[in-house]
């Protein structure tokens, strides 16, 4: 029997090539394996984003670009995360089974607010939040990097907690992490973000991912020197390239006479090539608005109709009903 996986994309801005190789390219394998859950997480990015028309443009803009990237709302479950607003109500009831000192302890959270987010009571129950998308669905296994595995931790505690008081309701979801593409380094050799600026855009113009991959940070290796494989740019190509590929690459590398120059022209080169199919069909969903409209209609359907039925087990299990 198929596994049931769940996934989530925030929509703060464009996709990029560590969303890519982080995420989606396994969520499209996993799409053809198991039985695959995705959404939009536009409740999550309501701790960033406080415009309507931003929020609104980014939610169909990440719908349109995981549509365009093979995810295929007929063969999965694909929903943007407002349209079921049961996720909000089971985000409630489950925070009653989540100490603040569990909230508290979140490294997520503090790494936030370092980083110039302003604390308030979304970002800092947002493990809630999403512990619910996950125990809503059921979800039998979660992917995430590195960072995310934490709130997997608080997830399976909160599950545990609820189901030690009102029997066996939810899964406990296994956490999944890819440690070959962990985390995907950005051009200045931090995680790529886009609260870094340090993103290669999937669907941006040729002179935006030019400009990007023209300002990835390189070691000063002279001319006739060999080069330093633990750079951005080394690491940055790799995700392109299969074992042999890679090696070729870590030859020239160790010979003299490499230069950056030229491995950053192919690079560009090979980001259009990878992608160019998955553009052409963005280009085609942007023309076709009402195509659009009728998947994300039925991604609706189809997350409402689980989503229902594990809440109201919840209800009942509870005392709500």
């Amino acid at each position: 029997m198929k596994k049931r996986i769940l996934s989530g994309v925030q929509p703060s801005g464009q996709l990029h090539i560590g969303n890519y190789f982080g995420m989606i390219e396994r969520m499209i394998q996993f799409q053809n394996e198991s039985e695959l859950f995705c959404f939009v997480a536009n409740y999550h990015s309501m701790t960033s984003i406080n415009d309507k028309v931003k929020l609104e443009a980014n939610t169909r803009e990440a719908f349109i670009d995981l549509l365009a990237l093979g995810i295929d709302p007929d063969q999965s479950t694909f929903w943007v995360q407002s349209h079921v607003p049961e996720v909000t109500e089971l985000a409630w009831i489950l925070s009653n089974f989540a100490s603040v000192g569990l909230m508290q302890r979140s490294t997520s959270y503090k790494d936030k607010i370092a980083n110039g987010l302003k604390p308030n009571m979304g970002l800092f129950s947002y493990p809630i939040l999403m512990a619910s998308d996950i125990l809503l669905f059921q979800s039998e296994i979660v992917p995430v990097g590195k960072d995310q595995k934490q709130h997997l931790e608080m997830t399976r505690d909160i599950a545990i907690k609820f189901n030690n008081s009102f029997g066996e309701i939810f899964t406990i979801p296994e956490i999944e992490i890819d440690k070959s593409n962990d985390i995907v380094i950005g051009i200045d050799n931090q995680k790529m973000s886009k609260s870094y600026k340090n993103t290669i855009p999937i669907f941006a113009d040729n002179d935006t991912i030019k400009d990007q991959v023209m300002n990835i940070v390189t070691d000063s290796a002279g001319l006739n020197e060999p080069k330093d494989k633990h750079t951005p740019l080394f690491k940055i190509y790799s995700l392109f390239l299969n074992d042999e590929s890679k090696k070729e690459l870590a030859d020239r590398y160790d010979t003299p006479g490499l230069k950056y120059m030229e491995i950053k022209n192919e690079l560009i080169e090979t980001i259009i090539s990878f992608f160019e199919l998955q553009r052409s069909k963005r280009e085609q969903l942007l023309a076709n608005p009402d195509e659009v409209n009728q998947k994300m209609i039925l991604g609706q359907n189809k997350a409402k109709k689980i989503a229902q039925k594990t809440l109201q087990e919840v209800k009942s299990a509870t005392g709500l009903l």
